[in-house]
């Protein structure tokens, strides 16, 4: 049975809700449907019949409803902007325009009444963001705010990446609004194209939209919507607060559609646009969901999120720097309920624009979830990932056919993809060496990266962070940096292309059991904080001889060709070798170039693609020699390029690297250990060694506090000098 809607909008009270009773069959589907071409507009807010009346300065207002809030303002359908400052400018990131004095005192004195206004603040290390809702003012004239429980890794907001926003004072440009609930009055400075007196004005007011209610007992089943837009969700960055699994996330269980105990439902040709929080919720227990033919964009949250309920994980740990020991945790391989989405396809759909609010947001977010497909998606104009996978529970992923690029454009140190293993294995105390190979297998199916083009110029293209585990990765052309391993286990990388890019390797277990093997990479490898190497590098195409060379002492590449790829059209995007290139003499095969992204027309003929890099043959590939030098009888350098993910640290932090700690050295005595990373000194940051020499020359104290990072945590300990 199908259900046509008419063209129009419909503007909710309350959500629409499915529930069990409301289910079809498989020889019985329903569907619920926009009729013909007509678009139906499924909307959480309302339509403003307002006067507005001239305020001051080119700024207009105009009476509201009584009992009104306005989380968003959109006039002719386009969002409009909380009086924010700084001002809104797009040409900069991250948030589209920030400064450190956002809050200030001084900046503070020129409010009357904050409270109500929100600062919204990059995480210290550019993971992700925090968001707190200002309560007023100190009797000092500081600021008073509560929140920031939107990260898992709590260090405290960035001292520059900050704004302020709803302030009324701070009303002071073109497409900017306030609203006054106090006196049930909406300001509004309109842009010079838009005519008030003929403008379409809409706010939002529910969070959701549509609901799916089953559970695992009493599911929605064959229930699909088709062709319908979605509208007018509020913003829910202020709900953002369930910790995912000793990721950097925080999530909010809720979207503009909901989707909770369904079975073979579907979602169809949709748009969502502009959204205030995450576009689809895929929450705890959903089998065999599609989501297809469907556009995402300008969301204020993640485009689509999978997430399974923690009660069904063995030892489930919450916040990053927790640990359990190999004697306490349960060996039973796998999840220990259904409680979460599980044989899920997302296909054919464009998502961009993500994360216009929340900077812990994605494309694709996936969490306690187990064979997820994501194929043929174009996802692009992200702060942070294209795709998530959160951590290894469950795995058994299949991405493919993907186009991911223009990432990580407002956060840092992860990549177009980006993926977590933080399992029972990962940091387990008094875990024997030899078990952690196999133990990395308990939660995390093989997941499959495949046939996809992959490009980030602020991060990785795709990034195995700490603990993933168990994927193959094959023909996948990466038109930025590379791909990183971080430590892990059981990886097969094959059959990839570079593009002036690598393999970056990071703090490797012994016996990783990782393969990479027939790649075409066109830069040395690019390690950090690497140990062991294991044994399976070799046959793999480089550009030039000394790349090839450069890790030969680690076991790396005996088999391994150097020369000219000879890609058939790299201006167009065609990256595969010609019949004479010497590296399908290494068994590299080539892959088609034409199948990434979007293939509905529709969405093809909006959907953008990335910018192709011409191949670069010729350069100086003499490293530049690592300067070290001497404290406390350690031997010590500064730290660069990869190592500052490696360190779990920032680039404005920086630090000096403990190369080697004698046992016998007054380093050692007071307390350090190699790989310890120093930060301040007598409470002076040290970034280079001529900041570490200049502050050790000007000691006086008869001891000093040193402030280092081990293990991503950091540390103090006093040293006598």
């Amino acid at each position: 049975m199908t259900v046509y809607l008419r063209g129009g909008a419909y503007y909710l009270d309350e959500p629409i809700v499915f529930s069990a009773e409301d289910s079809g069959s498989g020889n019985a589907p329903v569907t619920y449907a926009a009729y013909a071409d007509e678009t139906v507009a499924i909307s959480g807010g309302i339509k403003l019949s307002l006067e507005w009346q001239p305020y001051r300065g080119g700024i207009l207002q105009a009476q509201t409803p009584a009992g009104l809030e306005i989380d968003q303002l959109f006039v002719d359908g386009k969002r409009q902007h909380m009086a924010r400052y700084p001002n809104y400018d797009p040409a900069i990131k991250p948030y589209d325009g920030y400064a450190a004095d956002a809050f200030s005192p001084d900046r503070a004195a020129g409010w009357a009444d904050p409270a109500g206004g929100y600062i919204h603040a990059m995480h210290a290390h550019h993971w992700g963001g925090y968001h707190y809702r200002i309560t007023g003012k100190n009797p000092d004239g500081t600021v008073a705010y509560e929140g920031g429980w939107q990260n898992n890794r709590q260090m405290g907001m960035h001292e520059e990446f900050r704004f302020v926003e709803n302030i009324f004072e701070e009303l002071d440009t073109p497409g900017e609004w306030f609203h006054d609930a106090r006196t049930q009055t909406l300001y509004y400075y309109p842009p010079a194209d838009v005519d008030p007196a003929t403008a379409l004005v809409e706010v939002t007011r529910l969070r959701h939209l549509v609901e799916f209610r089953g559970d695992q007992a009493h599911p929605v089943r064959h229930l699909a919507l088709e062709g319908l837009t979605f509208r007018h969700a509020a913003r829910t960055f202020m709900e953002t607060k369930e910790p995912l699994l000793r990721s950097d996330w925080t999530i909010y269980r809720g979207g503009a559609l909901l989707l909770t105990g369904t079975q073979d439902c579907a979602v169809t040709n949709c748009a969502f646009d502009q959204v205030g929080g995450n576009a689809i919720f895929v929450n705890r227990y959903n089998r065999r969901l599609t989501i297809s033919g469907t556009h995402i964009h300008e969301a204020g949250a993640s485009g689509i999120c999978f997430v399974g309920d923690p009660d069904a994980v063995r030892n489930p740990l919450f916040e990053y720097n927790e640990r359990q020991s190999y004697a306490d945790i349960d060996k039973t391989p796998g999840p220990k309920s259904d409680n979460f989405p599980a044989d899920c396809v997302v296909d054919d759909c464009l998502i961009h624009g993500i994360g216009v609010v929340e900077k812990q947001a994605t494309g694709v977010q996936i969490s306690m979830s187990r064979g997820i497909t994501i194929r043929h998606c174009s996802i692009y104009d992200v702060g942070r990932a294209g795709i998530n996978i959160s951590e290894g529970t469950f795995g058994g992923h299949l991405i493919e056919f993907c186009d991911v690029f223009d990432t990580v454009q407002e956060t840092g140190d992860h990549g177009s993809f980006n993926s977590w293993g933080r399992d029972r294995f990962w940091e387990l105390a008094d875990a024997p060496s030899e078990t952690l190979a196999e133990l990395s297998l308990l939660d995390a199916e093989k997941s499959i990266i495949r046939n996809s083009r992959w490009r980030c110029d602020r991060g990785w293209d795709v990034d195995l962070d700490d603990g993933s585990s168990n994927y193959e990765i094959y023909n996948n052309l990466f038109l930025g940096r590379g791909l990183k391993l971080r430590e892990g286990f059981h990886r097969e990388v094959y059959n990839n292309i570079a593009v002036n890019g690598t393999l970056h390797p990071h703090a490797w277990y012994a016996n990783s059991m990782d393969v990479v093997t027939r790649n075409i990479w066109m830069r040395r490898y690019r390690p950090a904080g690497m140990k062991t190497w294991g044994n399976g590098i070799d046959r793999n195409m480089f550009s030039l001889e000394g790349d090839r060379q450069a890790f030969a002492e680690q076991g790396c590449d005996d088999h391994s060709i150097v020369g000219d790829p000879m890609f058939v059209d790299p201006s167009q995007g065609d990256y595969r070798v010609h019949a004479e290139s010497s590296a399908l003499k290494l068994g590299f095969k080539n892959f088609r170039m034409d199948r990434f992204g979007v293939q509905k027309a529709t969405l093809k003929k909006m959907a953008r693609v990335p910018v192709f890099p011409t191949p670069e043959l010729e350069r100086d590939t003499s490293p530049s020699p690592a300067r070290k030098g001497t404290w406390f009888g350690a031997t010590v350098r500064a730290i660069g390029g990869e190592e500052f993910s490696a360190f779990g640290v920032s680039k404005e932090d920086g630090g000096i690297h403990l190369v080697a700690v004698p046992e016998a050295s007054p380093a050692a005595r007071a307390g350090f250990r190699p790989d310890d990373l120093v930060q301040h000194v007598g409470g002076k940051q040290v970034k280079t060694l001529a900041d570490l020499q200049k502050r050790m020359e000007k000691l006086w104290e008869p001891s000093l506090e040193v402030r280092f990072v081990r293990g991503q945590q950091e540390q103090i300990l006093v040293v006598a000098t």
